[in-house]
Protein backbone atom coordinates (compact mmCIF):
# COMPACT_ATOMS: atom_id res chain seq x y z
CA UNK A 1 0.00 0.00 0.00
CA UNK A 2 1.43 2.92 -1.34
CA UNK A 3 -0.16 5.43 1.31
CA UNK A 4 -0.65 5.01 5.39
CA UNK A 5 -2.20 6.80 8.20
CA UNK A 6 -2.14 6.23 11.60
CA UNK A 7 -5.58 6.27 13.08
CA UNK A 8 -5.98 6.05 17.22
CA UNK A 9 -9.10 4.15 18.41
CA UNK A 10 -11.02 5.84 20.94
CA UNK A 11 -12.41 4.15 23.78
CA UNK A 12 -16.30 4.54 22.24
CA UNK A 13 -15.36 2.96 19.31
CA UNK A 14 -14.97 -0.27 21.52
CA UNK A 15 -18.22 -2.07 21.72
CA UNK A 16 -19.99 -4.69 24.77
CA UNK A 17 -17.73 -7.32 23.12
CA UNK A 18 -14.80 -5.27 24.05
CA UNK A 19 -12.91 -4.79 20.38
CA UNK A 20 -13.66 -2.47 18.22
CA UNK A 21 -17.25 -2.55 16.88
CA UNK A 22 -17.36 -3.41 12.62
CA UNK A 23 -19.70 0.27 12.11
CA UNK A 24 -15.91 1.71 13.31
CA UNK A 25 -13.67 0.02 10.41
CA UNK A 26 -16.28 1.71 8.04
CA UNK A 27 -15.01 4.90 9.75
CA UNK A 28 -11.52 4.39 9.47
CA UNK A 29 -12.36 3.66 5.39
CA UNK A 30 -13.38 6.91 5.19
CA UNK A 31 -10.94 8.70 7.05
CA UNK A 32 -7.37 7.52 5.53
CA UNK A 33 -9.49 8.35 2.05
CA UNK A 34 -10.55 11.82 2.67
CA UNK A 35 -7.78 12.98 4.77
CA UNK A 36 -5.77 12.17 1.67
CA UNK A 37 -8.07 13.71 -1.07
CA UNK A 38 -8.15 16.85 1.37
CA UNK A 39 -4.33 16.85 1.71
CA UNK A 40 -2.72 15.93 -0.70
CA UNK A 41 -5.61 16.42 -2.69
CA UNK A 42 -7.03 19.35 -2.46
CA UNK A 43 -10.56 18.67 -2.39
CA UNK A 44 -12.45 21.39 -1.01
CA UNK A 45 -15.33 19.42 0.90
CA UNK A 46 -16.72 22.64 2.17
CA UNK A 47 -17.11 24.83 -0.78
CA UNK A 48 -15.97 22.87 -3.62
CA UNK A 49 -17.82 22.91 -6.70
CA UNK A 50 -17.09 19.08 -6.98
CA UNK A 51 -17.85 16.23 -3.90
CA UNK A 52 -17.51 12.72 -3.80
CA UNK A 53 -19.68 10.00 -2.35
CA UNK A 54 -19.44 6.68 -1.43
CA UNK A 55 -21.41 4.30 -3.91
CA UNK A 56 -19.82 1.27 -2.58
CA UNK A 57 -17.74 -0.39 -0.06
CA UNK A 58 -16.91 -4.02 1.42
CA UNK A 59 -14.95 -5.10 4.05
CA UNK A 60 -13.47 -8.47 5.15
CA UNK A 61 -12.92 -8.84 8.97
CA UNK A 62 -10.02 -10.62 9.78
CA UNK A 63 -9.28 -10.21 13.65
CA UNK A 64 -10.51 -7.68 15.91
CA UNK A 65 -9.11 -4.63 16.85
CA UNK A 66 -9.65 -2.97 20.42
CA UNK A 67 -8.62 0.12 22.06
CA UNK A 68 -6.01 1.48 22.95
CA UNK A 69 -4.41 0.14 19.33
CA UNK A 70 -3.27 3.12 16.62
CA UNK A 71 -4.68 1.71 13.31
CA UNK A 72 -2.26 1.95 10.46
CA UNK A 73 -4.85 2.36 7.61
CA UNK A 74 -3.19 1.73 3.83
CA UNK A 75 -4.83 2.74 1.11
CA UNK A 76 -3.72 2.43 -2.96
CA UNK A 77 -6.33 3.34 -6.04
CA UNK A 78 -7.26 -0.21 -7.98
CA UNK A 79 -9.07 2.31 -10.42
CA UNK A 80 -9.29 5.75 -11.67
CA UNK A 81 -12.05 6.35 -14.00
CA UNK A 82 -13.07 9.83 -15.16
CA UNK A 83 -15.38 10.70 -12.33
CA UNK A 84 -14.81 7.51 -10.48
CA UNK A 85 -12.56 5.98 -8.36
CA UNK A 86 -12.12 2.41 -6.33
CA UNK A 87 -9.93 2.44 -3.16
CA UNK A 88 -8.53 -0.71 -1.52
CA UNK A 89 -7.89 -0.44 1.85
CA UNK A 90 -6.34 -2.70 4.19
CA UNK A 91 -6.15 -1.47 8.27
CA UNK A 92 -3.38 -3.28 10.69
CA UNK A 93 -3.02 -3.34 13.85
CA UNK A 94 -0.35 -3.37 16.46
CA UNK A 95 1.52 -6.36 16.49
CA UNK A 96 0.28 -8.59 13.75
CA UNK A 97 1.87 -8.31 9.92
CA UNK A 98 -1.57 -9.51 8.59
CA UNK A 99 -4.28 -6.74 7.97
CA UNK A 100 -7.20 -6.86 10.55
CA UNK A 101 -9.34 -6.08 8.04
CA UNK A 102 -9.29 -5.17 3.92
CA UNK A 103 -11.81 -3.60 1.87
CA UNK A 104 -12.49 -1.46 -1.08
CA UNK A 105 -14.49 2.41 -1.36
CA UNK A 106 -15.56 3.08 -4.56
CA UNK A 107 -16.33 7.15 -4.68
CA UNK A 108 -18.18 8.85 -7.59
CA UNK A 109 -17.42 12.23 -7.85
CA UNK A 110 -20.56 14.49 -8.70
CA UNK A 111 -21.82 18.37 -8.96
CA UNK A 112 -22.77 19.55 -5.32
CA UNK A 113 -25.98 21.54 -6.75
CA UNK A 114 -26.86 18.69 -8.98
CA UNK A 115 -25.55 15.36 -8.33
CA UNK A 116 -24.41 14.70 -11.68
CA UNK A 117 -21.28 12.78 -12.15
CA UNK A 118 -18.81 15.06 -12.69
CA UNK A 119 -14.61 14.78 -13.75
CA UNK A 120 -12.43 14.09 -10.69
CA UNK A 121 -11.05 17.77 -10.71
CA UNK A 122 -7.26 18.23 -11.84
CA UNK A 123 -5.24 17.92 -7.87
CA UNK A 124 -7.14 15.35 -6.68
CA UNK A 125 -6.70 13.06 -10.12
CA UNK A 126 -3.17 13.99 -9.84
CA UNK A 127 -2.71 13.03 -5.57
CA UNK A 128 -4.89 9.27 -7.00
CA UNK A 129 -2.50 8.61 -9.70
CA UNK A 130 0.40 8.41 -7.55
CA UNK A 131 -1.08 5.58 -5.62
CA UNK A 132 -2.48 3.79 -8.35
Amino acid sequence: MPHHLAIPTRWADNDVYGHVNNVEFYAFFDTVINAYLIDPGGLDIHAGDVIGLCVESHCRFDRPLAFPEVVDAGMRVAHLGRSSVRYEIALFGEGPEEPAAEGWFVHVFVDREHRRPAAIPDGVRAALQQLS
